[in-house]
């Protein structure tokens, strides 16, 4: 395991610790769900299932199921903790749609307990980013869809947390915060992957605080603390912790701290084969009657 690679279990028990806390803290996640919703205005698909990966709490689970009413929603997350929270937000959403509509299931993205060919839609609110094998993870989502079915994603850009990542920077030898994947790299995996037409664009969001401790609050609260395998394992030292604060007190603006999110977006759709599984190759034709 390298230094840089996702601690899958860390993983796990983070977001587990931090389900009952994760709702109140998880603003730019519902907002930038809420943005992804708005993007379906433009898509006709009427799915009959749905996998959310990486559902977490189900905020834009139920946001789905209501969308889609009709459509059996798979709920899927690594954090057995975030799928019993989202039981007990989902009282309401039950009364309206009936419980059978949706499944849960405690599972790794990169490796799907799903059949092959089982999905219409793949919607995933900023979770990818915790995958080791990006190209892989993307041929599994590729899996798992139907022939014209509908991959649409977020994640995180390079410049995620920039501000924080320069403020660790000379303060210990230990990793501080995961790597993310740039954009344009991204929708070449997606093409690679078997995608086609992939649509990705970015933003920057940034949030404020008056504080560098409340930033890593939040980001505890959300369980995306790093969890990378070269993390220090204990509790930063005082003089690193000075280093620190002293680093980021030198990018306060109008009286706050910043830390920005650069919020990478993408849809992709699963074209017709050009092969058969045998790997013969499918030969569109057509005829013109007279």
């Amino acid at each position: 395991m390298n230094g840089f690679e996702i601690d899958k279990r860390e993983v796990r028990r983070a977001f587990s610790r931090a389900a009952t806390e994760y709702d109140a803290a998880a603003v730019l996640q519902r907002e930038v769900s809420t943005r992804m919703l708005e993007r379906l205005d433009y898509i006709k698909l009427q799915p009959e299932r749905v996998l959310d990966a990486g559902s977490g709490t189900g905020w834009g689970t139920r946001r789905l199921a209501q969308r889609y009413p009709s459509a059996q929603l798979i709920a899927l997350d690594i954090a057995s903790g975030m799928l019993q929270a989202a039981r007990g937000h989902s009282g309401w959403w039950q009364k309206l749609f009936g419980g059978a509509r949706q499944l849960q299931v405690c599972g790794d993205m990169e490796a799907l307990p799903l059949a092959a060919n089982s999905v219409e839609m793949v919607w995933s609110n900023l979770a990818v980013q915790w995958c080791n094998d990006l190209p892989a993870t993307f041929v599994e989502l590729h899996r798992v869809l139907k022939v014209d079915g509908l991959l649409m994603f977020s994640t995180f850009g390079p410049d995620t947390l920039k501000e924080l990542r320069r403020a660790f920077s000379g303060v210990d030898q230990n990793n501080h915060l995961n790597r993310f994947t740039d954009m344009h790299d991204i929708g070449d995996m997606l093409v690679h992957g078997g995608f086609a037409e992939p649509v990705m664009d970015m933003e920057c969001i940034t949030l404020t605080y008056d504080d560098v401790r409340g930033v890593l609050q939040d980001l505890k609260a959300i369980g995306a603390h790093n969890a990378t395998a070269g993390r220090a394992r204990g509790l930063m030292g005082k003089n690193a912790w000075a280093r620190l604060v002293e680093n980021y007190e030198r990018l306060r603006n109008n009286g706050k701290l910043p830390a920005t999110f650069e919020v990478v977006y993408g849809h992709a759709w699963k074209p017709q084969p050009k092969q058969t599984s045998d790997g013969r190759a499918i030969i569109k034709t057509s005829f013109k009657l007279k």
